[in-house]
């Protein structure tokens, strides 16, 4: 038996989704906060910040030391900023997201880029499966199920992120099907006793885990796949797809040791851990 159930809510891509203002949403939305994480996106933070704003009433934005005018187009806007004085990566943005959502006392909270490859418009996908799904995470998919406005998702990047995910299956008994899709719902009392430590794009990797370790209940919905820039830089090392899937890997080999104890046997299949050592 799989550890978490995947649920497709298909209504949502069978037909297209319709926008539902603020008021006509039957949960309580101070309960939901809806999280950012940005770094130089001065071309997009506009347009996506006007159009979320229809959705949600509180936004926090995490300025990821943006070099850009990100920071003075962000005070424009009726939100929470916590701005970064230095690039300090993807993971550690998600990490203070959790952290300001716990100490806020959120219920739940929205993540999404600000890219323009998440759609607003399905922000409501996400209220309506906290309102009627079972979960402590989800999780938003762009291969779950075709839409024919999906983008063809350039190969590199789908073929590293079906590797992952792939593995991540086989080892702590999950059906993902898109391992790093970042438009998620989080039940912030389910995640804020996770031990998140990994600043960068490998984030991911070091999150499934810990999930699975900590029983959280799973889901995930099909989300629109859109991909505007092709060229996106990961940073450095990392435009590398080898490199880029072997730092994936290690992040998940390394954190599967570190909770070994609460995870399957087959999780470990494998992979060298330390000998336990029991009293004399």
């Amino acid at each position: 038996m799989r550890h978490a159930m995947i649920e497709c809510l298909l209504s949502a891509s069978q037909t297209p989704t319709l926008p539902l203002p603020l008021a006509q949403m039957s949960i309580d939305r101070s309960s939901i906060l809806l999280a950012i994480p940005v770094f130089n996106e001065a071309a997009t933070i506009e347009s996506v910040l006007n159009r979320v704003q229809s959705y949600a009433r509180d936004v926090l934005v995490i300025d990821d030391g943006s070099t850009d005018a990100t920071a003075g187009l962000l005070a424009r806007h009726p939100i929470e900023v916590i701005r970064h004085s230095e690039n300090r990566g993807y993971g550690r943005s998600m990490q203070e997201i959790i952290r300001y959502a716990d100490a806020n006392t959120y219920a739940w909270v929205i993540t999404m880029d600000c890219d323009e490859q998440h759609e607003p418009k399905q922000i409501p996908d996400f209220v309506h499966a906290i309102e009627h799904l079972s979960a402590d995470v989800i999780s938003g998919s762009r291969y779950l199920a075709e839409d024919h406005r999906d983008d063809p998702a350039p190969e590199q990047r789908r073929r590293v992120n079906m590797n992952m995910t792939a593995e991540l299956n086989d080892r702590l008994q999950l059906d993902l099907t898109d391992a790093f899709c970042g438009f998620k719902a989080y039940r912030v009392a389910a995640v804020r006793t996770l031990h998140l430590s990994v600043d960068g794009y490998d984030f991911p990797m070091q999150f499934w885990v810990q999930a699975v370790a900590n029983g959280l209940r799973i889901r995930e919905i099909p989300v629109q796949r859109i991909y505007k820039d092709l060229n996106r830089s990961f940073g450095a090392e990392l435009d590398d797809p080898e490199r880029r899937l072997n730092l994936y890997r290690e992040t998940m080999h390394r954190e599967i040791r570190h909770c070994r104890h609460r995870l399957a046997t087959a999780a470990s299949r494998g992979l060298e851990c330390p000998a336990r050592h029991h009293g004399a």
